[in-house]
């Protein structure tokens, strides 16, 4: 039905301020210089914050992806529960007022800020890491139960929203992008938000080993 890619979202305004290059990769998170400044949500309890995982099971394997996480638990990696939590209290480009100064977030977040913004802006405060691997494609599907008593309502409603002015209604109310290729994506996407070229691969076994990652997460990086 939609497709959208889960990234690090970064303030422009720290970056500049401070003379830091931008992380180029998932290692560039581990340096020094990026200390205390990331934070994650939990991948027990948020689907970004799982995206993120595979991302870096894709990049590393398993196990290897648990040492990552542990190097980056020791450059200060904080985790939060949720989305809302991490973008809206942790992440300082969007409130300006929050400590981490890198957030899990969406490619698409760049141009909800301009969106929605009070005052009007000719430019988003954050920017997306883009390069290769970084990004966790998520694909959200529509469908119909198997065994239904309404068939025919049920396909017209899939077909309802894959038809075109569906679809282009979703990336305003959503930040997601339609899978329709007719649809007219709006301006503020267009000047704003990214596509991944190079996202990272979901791991062909997921489903069987979903629930064994996020426990080993688990103990690798809260306890």
């Amino acid at each position: 039905m939609d497709y959208g890619d889960v990234c690090i979202n970064y303030s422009k305004a720290f970056f500049d301020k401070n003379g830091l290059p931008v992380p180029a990769s998932l290692d560039d998170l581990k340096k020094p210089e990026y200390k205390d400044m990331l934070v994650v949500e939990n991948p027990a309890s948020s689907s970004p914050g799982l995206a993120f995982l595979l991302a870096t099971i894709a990049q590393y394997g398993d196990p290897g992806y648990i040492a990552y996480w542990k190097d980056l638990r020791q450059n200060g990696v904080v985790v939060v529960d949720g989305w809302e939590t991490a973008y809206y209290t942790n992440f300082s480009g969007s409130s300006g007022h929050g400590p981490q100064p890198m957030v899990v977030s969406y490619a698409s977040s760049p141009a909800a800020e301009v969106a929605y913004a009070t005052t009007p802006l000719t430019d988003s405060p954050i920017g997306t890491i883009m390069a290769p691997g970084t990004c966790f494609r998520q694909v959200e599907f529509v469908g119909i139960l198997n065994g239904t008593k309404n068939r025919d309502l049920a396909e017209k409603f899939v077909d309802f929203m894959l038809d075109v002015p569906f679809q282009e209604d979703m990336p305003l109310n959503m930040f997601v992008y339609p899978v329709n290729t007719q649809a007219k994506l709006p301006d503020v996407f267009l000047k704003y938000a990214q596509v991944a070229t190079s996202p990272a691969a979901a791991p062909a076994n997921l489903d069987a080993m979903r629930d064994t990652w996020i426990n080993a997460w688990t103990q690798a990086v809260l306890h």
